[in-house]
């Protein structure tokens, strides 16, 4: 845990299941919260500004991002204005395209200029990092959330990707890259070693905080007994002939 400690980039914790999230905020090393309608809809939400106002309720006082799910232009931006309203600690999500692949940027110039914090979602790309860059207002903090897991799922290795993508972001001194979409736990260190500023993890990677820095002949060992107890608890026979 004391590697963790010692991490520059902020862990926040990905979900929807408010007791989870309720678990996390407990947790000193996690310091911001995301979710999305995908996370919600899995997890039973079916009253979403209900639920948004629960979780800001329960966490009042570190960053929470929830998703617009307008699909124009204008339904996005009335969509960001009453959300942000909902807490000081509410950062908005807003697609980095709608489902016709037009790019938001207008919507989010106009957010950012009127001081909501945009976190910019589904980015996968290093133009849109640079068009989000270009969008975004100088005096107001803003999130770019590249899905780093997603890239590597079609074979690319997200790390040169987000190390230039850091890079572009420097032109916005305070906007933050997000490494979004993380598949492991070791994607932590993949983040902080490219210089991200935050990296979401869902509850059963956070679950796994506890394997850092833990022994690997123990773990080994660990590993072996959990195989041979369940075969042993399971009844598992082999009639040996000869």
């Amino acid at each position: 845990m004391t590697a963790l400690a010692n991490l520059k980039v902020k862990i926040f914790a990905d979900g929807a299941d408010l007791d989870g999230m309720k678990a996390m905020y407990k947790n000193p090393l996690i310091k911001g919260f995301t979710t999305n309608p995908t996370l919600m809809r899995r997890d039973g939400v079916t009253d979403y500004e209900g639920f948004a106002r629960d979780v800001i309720k329960v966490i009042p006082d570190r960053p929470v991002s929830f998703e617009v799910f307008a699909d124009d232009a204008d339904g996005m931006e009335r969509q960001a204005l009453e959300i942000a309203s909902w807490g000081a600690n509410v950062n908005v999500k807003i697609p980095v395209t709608n489902t016709k692949g037009d790019f938001m940027g207008d919507v989010i110039s106009r957010l950012s200029m009127a001081g909501v914090i945009v976190n910019i979602t589904a980015v996968m790309t290093l133009d849109q990092v640079r068009r989000i860059t270009d969008s975004l207002d100088n005096g107001t903090a803003a999130i770019v959330s590249m899905f780093a897991g997603r890239i590597a799922d079609t074979g690319v290795d997200p790390m040169p990707v987000m190390a230039e993508a850091v890079d572009i972001l420097k032109a916005k001194p305070k906007a933050e890259l997000l490494w979004a979409s993380s598949r492991e736990l070791l994607n932590i260190f993949h983040a902080e070693h490219v210089g991200c500023h935050i990296i979401t993890v869902t509850n059963d990677v956070l679950k796994k905080l506890d394997l850092i820095g833990k022994n690997l002949d123990d773990y080994s060992l660990d590993t072996v007994k959990m195989f041979f107890t369940d075969a042993e608890s399971a009844g598992f026979d082999i009639e040996l002939k000869g």
